[in-house]
């Protein structure tokens, strides 16, 4: 089970429209995927998404540190020295997505040569998750209309809505409009990425006290102290950490210093062996946990979909599981299947995706 070789190979599907968030808006997934060979011929996958908006990485910047720093360190070592992996990978500060990709890529692996699903070595609690959908940036009609195409066409009844960009009234009004629209049928919870300030942010909640939201998830920057603190204080439903816990360590801060009270746990981000770290933090200080998308592929979105299948705590409320259906296509040999509201995890060893070696040849950059 040595690992003998890391591959990090850049690739670009476009989005059927830009995806719009306070922090960015995107065209294309110009991701990586993360390939860990071993000595058995065991080939293990993971996808690093860069969002430099959020993390500083680009899709050059993740290729250069895995294969010019990190592959060389880990490269010898076996896929149950998980832990010296991450140690070694910690000494390089930064590159979250990067460090993530491979410390997953080294979970498949095993998955597949132990021939168990990764959820299963994780904790095995389920095999489905309820799905939530993110809607971007628009105008309320357009908004309204793409949240009913995702409950006719899929069944996805949550909806994490995107503001904190736009004056606070327009992005009310959104979620009014949804409301509205669906009444009690769905839930609804709210994501600024850091774009308003903390006055900003309540007056936003004020206004939409009677929508029955069920989180906010990072409405004002984490840098902004006092102010978080101040909004946090003032708010009746769980406040979300997400940019702004990237370690374990950051959730201590944050929680703790009174600037949160839930978690979203991101696998594009922490991999499975920081995850798991999180997960039982969070566990033990009684926090509620969502798994977050960092606009993943469908690659990404089956290691989301293994974390949380995993354990009770990450598959009591619906995970963003559904970014993968605004790529216009996608590396796998058989796409991921949403129906009635949830995503099934495979039965296949490792993470349970196949990469399609045509569709790789046809969208990889570096040919």
């Amino acid at each position: 089970m040595k690992i003998t070789q890391i591959e990090a190979i850049p690739f670009a599907i476009p989005y059927t429209k830009p995806l719009k968030f306070a922090s960015g808006e995107v065209h294309a997934a110009e991701h990586v995927l993360v390939r860990v060979h071993t000595d058995d011929g065991v080939v293990g996958v993971a996808e690093a998404p860069p969002r430099p908006f959020t993390y500083g990485e680009t899709q050059d910047g993740i290729i250069a540190v895995i294969t010019k720093v990190f592959a060389p360190q880990v490269i010898g070592l076996t896929l149950l020295e998980r832990e010296v992996v991450a140690g070694r990978l910690a000494r390089t500060v930064g590159n979250p997505t990067a460090k993530a990709a491979v410390d997953m890529a080294i979970w498949d692996a095993l998955g597949k040569t132990l021939e168990l699903p990764v959820s299963e070595l994780l904790g095995g609690f389920t095999d489905r998750m309820r799905v939530s959908h993110m809607l971007g940036f628009d105008e309320p009609a357009t908004m309204v209309a793409e949240a009913e195409k995702m409950v006719e066409r899929y069944g996805i009844r949550t909806f994490k809505v995107k503001v904190g960009r736009r004056p606070v009234t327009l992005d009310t009004a959104v979620v009014r409009a949804l409301r509205e629209r669906f009444g009690g049928e769905i839930e609804l919870y709210v994501d600024g990425n850091r774009g308003w300030t903390a006055a900003e942010s309540l007056r936003a909640m004020k206004e939409m006290a009677d929508l029955d939201l069920l989180f906010a998830e990072e409405l004002c920057p984490a840098d902004d102290v006092l102010g978080r603190r101040w909004l946090v204080g003032q708010l009746d439903i769980p406040f979300i950490a997400d940019e702004s816990v990237p370690t374990a360590a950051d959730v201590t801060r944050e929680i703790l210093g009174g600037s949160a009270t839930a978690l979203s746990i991101k696998t594009a981000r922490t991999g499975f062996t920081a995850s798991r770290r999180v997960h039982h933090l969070a566990e033990g200080l009684g926090l509620e946990v969502v798994m977050g998308n960092q606009i993943d592929g469908q690659v990404g979105t089956a290691c989301t979909l293994a974390f949380g299948t995993a354990f009770e705590s990450t598959s009591r409320y619906a995970g963003e599981l559904s970014n993968f259906l605004d790529m216009s296509d996608d590396l796998l040999a058989h796409p991921l299947q949403i129906r009635d509201g949830h995503l099934h995890r495979s039965a296949a060893s490792g993470i349970g995706v196949e990469i399609d070696p045509e569709k790789l040849t046809k969208y990889r950059l570096d040919k």
